[in-house]
């Protein structure tokens, strides 16, 4: 198994145990190889889910750029949402978890149709 296939395999398994959410495999697969190369760094594999300028660059470089969302006081109450579904205290909150939880939560799984 490829070292993405094994992080991919465990993204889906914090969405069933953390998040109490059936994957779509096909749907996370392609969010994970969206993130590129920072799911293999420890450091921006995870998200802080209590650093206020890491939930900016979220909202700005993933909900705005990536999804083409406009900038709304409903991006962050999402991105907030994402966090309290994951687990504030959990500590490691797996970007592409949190960046497919907010792929579901605004309907744009076509952006990686």
């Amino acid at each position: 198994m490829s070292k993405r296939a094994e992080l991919i395999a465990k993204y889906a398994e914090d969405l069933k145990t953390k998040c109490k959410m059936t994957p779509d495999m096909a749907l996370l697969e392609k969010v994970t190889i969206g993130c590129g190369p920072a799911i293999y760094s420890a450091d921006s594999e995870t998200v802080a889910g209590s650093d206020q300028s890491e939930l900016e660059t979220v909202k700005k470089n993933f909900l705005m750029k990536k999804l083409g969302l406009p900038d709304s006081p409903k991006l962050m109450e999402a991105i907030n949402a994402v966090i309290d579904t994951y687990g504030r205290s959990e500590r490691n909150k797996y970007r592409p978890v949190v960046y497919y939880m907010l792929v579901k939560h605004f309907g744009k799984e076509k952006v990686y149709g």
